[in-house]
C-alpha cells in the first residue's frame, strides 16, 4: 500500500467518533418523499450544507428540482467537488448516495429505538436510514475530509453526489439532473454508487435487471355483500386477474441468467388497495402493484402487452352489465420503469481500479454480478458512463431497527479514498 494511501486511511480511523456523531444527526431528520405524504429531502440537504460550511471543497453547488409538494417545493441535490492534483483538468469520480429514505413502516416492530431516534450500540447506529443510505453518505464525506487534514490532492477530482428521490424513482433526482443539466456529466468520467453490496464488501454490481413497477385498478360495482347478484365485486376480478398474470409471467419470462442475484426475472405483487371497510360490503374498485425486476434480455413493452391481453380475457370472464354500465373495467398505471441499459464492462477502469483497492486495503478479491434493480447506475449506464455498485452492508435497508456497522462506514471510507488516490 502506498504511503499516502496509508496516511489517509490512518486519518479516516481518526475521525471515526466524527463520523458516527455526524450520521447521528442526519438520521434524525427525516428525509421521507411527498409520495408517502412527507415533505422530502429539504430539510436534510440543509443539515448537511451546514456540516460542510467551512470544510475547503473546491464548490459546492445545490440543484433544486421543482416539486410542489414537498416542503419549499423543491428537492434539493447537492454536489461537492474537491479538485484533483491537477485542478479542473484532473480525471474525475463520482460517488452517489441519496438523502432519502423509506418511511418507517410498522413502529411496533422497532424494538431497538424508534426511527428518528438513532442510537450507538454495539459497534452500529440504529435508525431509519442508516445504512441506506447514511452510511455510505457519510463514508464519502470522511473520505473526502481525510485528505483535506492532510493537504492532500488525489488524482481523481472527487464529485460527492448527495441527491433526492432514490427510493422512488428518481424523476427528481439523478433523472432530472441528467435531462436539465447534462453539462455536469462527462463520458470518461468513473462513477460509484455506494448503495449495494455484501458483509465482506466483495461484490462489484455492473448490472441491473429492468424495473416495471405496474399498477392494476379493476372497477365494479360496489354491493352488499349478501347480494352480490346486484352488483360486481371489483376484489374478485382482481384476484382472478392477479393469479393469471402471476402465472402467466413467471412461465412465459422464467429463464436464468447466473450473472444475477437472484438469476431469474422475478415479478412480485406488493399493494393492495380496496374501499371496503367492512365485512359485509362487496367492494366497487381495488387496486394491486406489481414489482417486476426482468432480466436484460426481455422487453417490458413485451410483458405490458401480455398484460393488456390477459385483461381483455379477464374483462369477459367477469363481463355483467349493471346499472346500464358495461363492467368490469382494467386500467393500467405505470409507477416506474427503467429499461435495462448494457452493464459496465467488468474490464472497465473503475471496475479495476476497485478491486485493486479492495485488494490493497482488504486483501481480497472482488467478483462482480447483476442486480435486482433499483440504483443510480442505471442512469449513468444509459449514458455510456461506466458504473458500479458497491459498498460494505449487512442488508438492513428498508427492515425495522435498521443500522449502520460503524467499522463499515470507516472501512468503507478509505476504500472511497483509495479509489482518488490510486
Amino acid at each position: 500500500m502506498s504511503e499516502v494511501l496509508e496516511k489517509v486511511s490512518q486519518e479516516i480511523g481518526k475521525l471515526r467518533d466524527e463520523m458516527v456523531q455526524t450520521l447521528v444527526e442526519l438520521i434524525k431528520i427525516p428525509a421521507i418523499s411527498p409520495d408517502y405524504g412527507y415533505e422530502g429531502e429539504y430539510d436534510k440537504a440543509q443539515k448537511l450544507l451546514e456540516i460542510i460550511k467551512d470544510w475547503p471543497f473546491d464548490k459546492v453547488e445545490v440543484y433544486n428540482a421543482p416539486d410542489e409538494r414537498a416542503k419549499n417545493g423543491v428537492r434539493p441535490s447537492i454536489l461537492a467537488y474537491y479538485y484533483g492534483e491537477k485542478g479542473e483538468e484532473s480525471p474525475r469520480i463520482w460517488i452517489l448516495t441519496h438523502l432519502d429514505v423509506v418511511p418507517p413502516g410498522d413502529l411496533s416492530k422497532w424494538t431497538v429505538t424508534e426511527p428518528f431516534k438513532p442510537i450507538v450500540k454495539d459497534g452500529k447506529i440504529y435508525g431509519r436510514g442508516s445504512e441506506d443510505n447514511g452510511q455510505s453518505l457519510v463514508a464519502s464525506l470522511y473520505a473526502v475530509r481525510a485528505m483535506m487534514n492532510l493537504g492532500i490532492r488525489p488524482k481523481r477530482t472527487v464529485i460527492l453526489a448527495f441527491v433526492s428521490d432514490e427510493e422512488t424513482g428518481s424523476k427528481y433526482g439523478v433523472e432530472w439532473l441528467m435531462k436539465n443539466h447534462p453539462e455536469l456529466f462527462r463520458k470518461d468520467d468513473l462513477v460509484l454508487v455506494p448503495d449495494g453490496g455484501n458483509e465482506d464488501g466483495t461484490f462489484i454490481e455492473v448490472a441491473e435487471k429492468s424495473i416495471l413497477w405496474l399498477k392494476i385498478k379493476v372497477k365494479g360495482k360496489q354491493v352488499h355483500a349478501s347480494m352480490p347478484d346486484k352488483g360486481l365485486n371489483a376484489h374478485r376480478v382482481a384476484l382472478d386477474f392477479a393469479y393469471h398474470l402471476d402465472k402467466l409471467l413467471h412461465e412465459k419470462y422464467g429463464e436464468r441468467d447466473e450473472l444475477f442475484d437472484p438469476p431469474e426475472s422475478t415479478f412480485e405483487p406488493t399493494m393492495v388497495k380496496n374501499p371496503a371497510d367492512s365485512p359485509n360490503i362487496a367492494p366497487g374498485e381495488h387496486e394491486i402493484v406489481f414489482d417486476c425486476r426482468v432480466l436484460p434480455r426481455y422487453s417490458l413493452d413485451d410483458i405490458l402487452a401480455d398484460a393488456e391481453k390477459l385483461a381483455e380475457e379477464v374483462k369477459e370472464r367477469h363481463r355483467k352489465e349493471v346499472d346500464g354500465e358495461v363492467l368490469p373495467e382494467i386500467e393500467f398505471e405505470v409507477l416506474q420503469r427503467v429499461d435495462a441499459p448494457e452493464p459496465t464492462d467488468p474490464n472497465s477502469e473503475i471496475v479495476k481500479l476497485l478491486q485493486e483497492a479492495l485488494r490493497k486495503l482488504r486483501g481480497k478479491e472482488a467478483k462482480v454480478g447483476g442486480i435486482g434493480g433499483g440504483t443510480f447506475a442505471a442512469y449513468f449506464r444509459k449514458l455510456g458512463i461506466p458504473a458500479v455498485v458497491w459498498a460494505t452492508l449487512d442488508e438492513m435497508a428498508h427492515q425495522p431497527n435498521e443500522y449502520a456497522k460503524i467499522d463499515n462506514m470507516v472501512e468503507d471510507a478509505k476504500v472511497m479514498a483509495a479509489l482518488a488516490l490510486l
